[in-house]
């Protein structure tokens, strides 16, 4: 399937924002930086009020760590060259395209994601299948109309790894949330958008396949549901009035249904920078030392007759280099400044950081929340690194030992996020 970006703008009478949704992995937290200057400059629209957000599709192309790639580089720079304006011409396209809308927000469930902090008997919490371990099934799904009731644009939010395609795909492809938007459209109408929500630890049921027919099934399932959710959405709502009664081979009730307008939906951005607190670490040319040691290790392995020695001196040689990369950029430190947005539409809260927060993280949120309907996430404004829960920093794992941030941090995105959310809320 293709990648897109796509992108909403949103419009009342003293601001504008845009909502961006990319499929792919991710960005650093640089390359992101580029893409955002080229909206603004393109657009002339506040830093602040743009989000970029990307899917975090795993089977798309390498767009961070390049120097773990050692054939064909050159295309993937050339791509990424090429990725600013596009996103840019994508906000600047809906940007020209405006037209009155009302909205509509509600919800469902689906349950394709799963907890993916698994321990073994050996006492070791791998990357796999947790059935008792928290997750949310929660479907979140806002629906733009034009006055005439036809769909403009429809925000599916939901959180699960896209790591459905694994090592043994041949093919870049969006996961499941391109399938989900694809059948969202079809079925709704007007485009929609995908985005990510705290899946630092959900996975999908099914997953790490090369069978093309998996993430097609599951992003169907998910995509079904939204789009069951969001055309039982009235942007316009109904008062029912009886109005008399017919005689006929029944008494049959007759019914005005009169509509109601709504209130116009009130359009509001905050913008933080947190201070995550941050791991202790180790010099930077030691880590350095052991990542060049692990390569080397890697070149000497033979190519030929042993895939798992190939797969084991391959992993060492990526986990020794995303250490080093960390204490390159918070070594000596003891924060990290780490994105917060908060945007109001109406009756909906949309919160987005950088990284990868735990599941438990969004639901000490959204369940003090003043908002109905809020939809908090990770996968946007650019960087990496795991969020865990507190309780995960006893359990260890692999995404404790990849984090960057100590087990502080999770507190102070909850306080944080709740008080934009008291913020957003009042007035």
């Amino acid at each position: 399937m293709p990648l897109y970006v796509t992108a909403l703008v949103l419009k009342s009478s003293d601001k504008s924002v845009a909502i961006v949704d990319i499929d792919l992995i991710g960005f650093e937290a640089d390359f992101a930086r580029q893409i955002m200057d080229a909206v603004v400059s393109l657009t002339g629209l506040s830093r602040e009020h743009v989000r970029l957000s990307w899917t975090h599709t795993h089977s798309g192309p390498n767009t961070f760590r390049l120097k773990s790639i050692t054939e064909g580089l050159d295309m993937v720079l050339s791509y990424l060259e090429a990725l600013p304006l596009r996103v840019a011409s994508a906000v600047w396209k809906a940007q020209h395209e405006l037209k009155p809308v009302r909205l509509g927000v509600a919800s469902g469930k689906c349950e394709m994601n799963v907890n993916r902090r698994l321990r073994l008997a050996c006492g070791d919490v791998v990357v796999g299948r947790n059935w008792e371990g928290p997750t949310d099934p929660t479907v979140r799904v806002v629906r733009f109309d034009d006055l005439e009731e036809n769909p403009v644009a429809t925000i599916v939010h939901y959180a699960c790894h896209p790591t459905t395609m694994a090592w043994q795909c041949r093919y870049f492809t969006p996961d499941y949330p391109g399938v989900t938007r694809q059948t969202v459209e079809r079925e709704v109408g007007g485009l929609c958008l995908f985005l990510q929500g705290a899946a630092g630890n959900l996975t999908p049921r099914r997953g790490f396949t090369g069978d093309l027919k998996i993430y097609q099934h599951l992003g169907l399932l998910l995509g079904l549901e939204s789009a069951r959710v969001a055309t039982n959405i009235e942007t316009l709502p109904r008062k029912e009035q009886f109005q008399s009664v017919l005689q006929s081979g029944a008494p049959i009730a007759l019914y005005e249904d009169r509509p109601v307008e709504p209130d116009a939906a009130d359009l509001r951005v905050i913008w933080r920078l947190l201070k995550l607190p941050l791991k202790e670490r180790r010099p930077p040319d030691e880590l350095e030392a052991e990542a060049e040691a692990a390569r080397k290790e890697l070149e000497r392995t033979p190519k030929e007759g042993n895939e798992e020695e190939i797969r084991a001196a391959t992993a060492r040689a990526t986990q020794a280099g995303w250490r080093a990369d960390y204490a390159r950029l918070y070594y000596g430190k003891t924060h990290s400044d780490w994105p917060l947005q908060g945007i109001r539409i109406g009756p909906v809260a949309l919160l987005a950081i950088a990284g990868e927060p735990f599941t438990e993280i969004n639901q000490a949120i959204v369940s003090r929340s003043p908002f109905a309907h809020t939809l908090f996430s990770g996968y946007s404004h650019g960087g990496f690194g795991y969020i865990p829960s507190r309780n995960a920093y006893a359990e260890g794992g692999y995404e404790v030992e990849a984090s960057p941030f100590s087990i502080e941090a999770s507190d102070v995105i909850v306080n944080e996020s709740r008080a934009v959310l008291k913020e957003l809320a009042g007035g």
